[in-house]
């Protein structure tokens, strides 16, 4: 790996020769000349194209709704993520920060708790100084996605702002996306300074906290009317015999 030093950077492929960008450097590695695959490299291969695949529409589903910038590592981050997670595992998506460098824990102390009905709860308590800001904003983006067509269906957000110059006594938050598929909801964190928004990526947070999956309704089970039962024609009476005693009693005497 050899790292470009000079004014002129490139990414991408140029004769044998690639360019990209590790840890904040240009880099450059050269093509192999020869790969060889087994049937093992061949699966991780395809489905690490998956998992690409399902981040970039993760990313385009729920970014547009998203004020904070993400950290340049987003993409990979989130990848690793979905191959960790494995497949059709939507729930490892819970946790994801889309700003690497903060996260929402870092604001509440307490954490917030979310109902499947998609509620979100933040309990009172008292909150840590973040720099010079005087006041914070919370926002909650649910987005419902359909993984299996690749379509959004749906979003809904609501807003709070908290003086952190006053106690605070807790809140609550409501969003309702209706419909078929996952509902991603993420909590976004934003600080604000006397004079504006606060861009130190360090008080800045926006989480996964929520994969809500579909709700299937409760269904009453109609329960089945009992058979009927058939008419058993009585036996027939034939000629009826005493059974021989051979001169004992048929009940045993004790």
């Amino acid at each position: 790996m050899g790292i470009i030093t000079s004014v002129i950077t490139f990414s991408g492929r140029v004769g044998n020769v690639i360019g990209y960008k590790r840890g904040g450097k240009h880099c450059l590695r050269s093509m192999p000349e020869l790969v060889r695959q087994t049937d093992n490299t061949r699966r991780a291969a395809k489905w690490f194209g998956a998992a690409s695949r399902k981040g970039a529409f993760i990313r385009n589903a729920v970014a547009p709704d998203i004020d904070i910038y993400c950290d340049g590592e987003v993409v990979n981050r989130l990848n690793s993520t979905i191959v960790a997670a494995g497949r059709n595992n939507h729930a490892g998506l819970k946790g994801f920060r889309f700003n690497g460098h903060a996260g929402i824990e870092k604001f509440f102390p307490e954490l917030p708790v979310c109902s499947p009905e998609g509620k979100l709860h933040i309990p009172a308590q008292k909150l840590h100084e973040y720099g010079d800001a005087v006041r914070m904003e919370i926002k909650l983006i649910a987005t419902r996605v359909d993984f299996a067509t690749r379509a959004v269906t749906g979003m809904d957000a609501d807003m709070l702002h908290i003086d952190l110059e006053q106690p605070f006594e807790g809140a609550d938050l409501t969003v309702e996306v209706p419909g078929k598929g996952t509902l991603l909801v993420t909590l976004q964190v934003r600080t604000f300074l006397k004079d504006g928004i606060s861009y130190n990526r360090k008080y800045n947070a926006a989480d996964i906290i929520a994969v809500i999956g579909d709700q299937v309704p409760d269904v009453a089970i109609a329960k089945s009317r009992p058979r009927k039962k058939l008419l058993l024609l009585p036996l027939k009476a034939g000629p009826q015999t005493a059974p021989a005693t051979n001169g004992q009693d048929p009940i045993p005497r004790e």
